[in-house]
C-alpha cells in the first residue's frame, strides 16, 4: 500500500513538472503593430512622443498584460527603447490597443530624427519593432513579439517640427 502511494504521489509530481515545463508553449505570441507615432510636446532640450500600437490575440483565453519591454527602429535608426507598467487585457481572439509616452533628448536625435519627419511627408516610415508583455498569468514567462512595417507619422508631428 505505501508503495502504490509514494508511486502515486511520483507519478502526480512528474505530471505537474510537465505541465509547468510547458506552460509557455499555450501561450501564443500575440501580433503588435505600430499604428501612429506623434510628438506631443517639443522643446529644445527634449521632446514627447506617444507610439501607439494595435495588438491582436492569437489565444482562445485574454492576456492580462503587467508590463511592456520594447524596442522600436525608425528607418533604421534606434527611435525608442524602454520597458514601462501596463494594464491591460487583450480579449481572447480579439484585439485591444495600448499607448506609451516617450521621452527623448534633442542633442541626441535631433539630425536623425529631423530627417525621418520631413521624409515621412513622401512615404510612410519603415519601423522594427521588438519586445515582450509580462503577463498576469501565472507560471508563464514573459511572451516576446517582433514586428515590422511601415508607419505614417501624424501630421501634428510633422507641423510641429516645421515650427522647431
Amino acid at each position: 500500500m505505501r508503495k502504490n502511494v509514494h508511486a502515486a504521489v511520483a507519478a502526480f509530481t512528474l505530471f505537474a513538472l510537465a505541465g509547468c515545463a510547458s506552460t509557455g508553449d499555450l501561450v501564443t505570441a500575440p501580433s503588435v503593430d505600430l499604428k501612429n507615432v506623434e510628438a506631443t510636446e517639443l522643446g529644445f532640450s527634449g521632446q514627447t512622443f506617444l507610439l501607439a500600437f494595435d495588438v491582436r490575440n492569437p489565444n482562445p483565453f485574454p492576456l492580462p498584460v503587467s508590463t511592456v519591454s520594447y524596442g522600436v527602429e525608425l528607418d533604421g535608426y534606434r527611435f525608442a527603447t524602454g520597458s514601462t507598467a501596463a494594464g491591460f487585457t487583450v480579449p481572447a481572439s480579439g484585439q485591444a490597443q495600448f499607448a506609451i509616452s516617450v521621452e527623448l533628448d534633442l542633442l541626441k536625435t535631433a539630425p536623425p530624427l529631423l530627417y525621418i519627419v520631413k521624409d515621412s511627408r513622401e512615404r510612410d516610415v519603415p519601423y522594427e519593432l521588438k519586445g515582450e508583455f509580462g503577463l498576469d498569468i501565472p507560471m508563464t514567462g514573459p511572451v516576446h513579439f517582433q514586428n515590422s512595417g511601415a508607419v505614417r507619422l501624424d501630421e501634428i508631428s510633422r507641423q510641429a517640427f516645421k515650427r522647431h
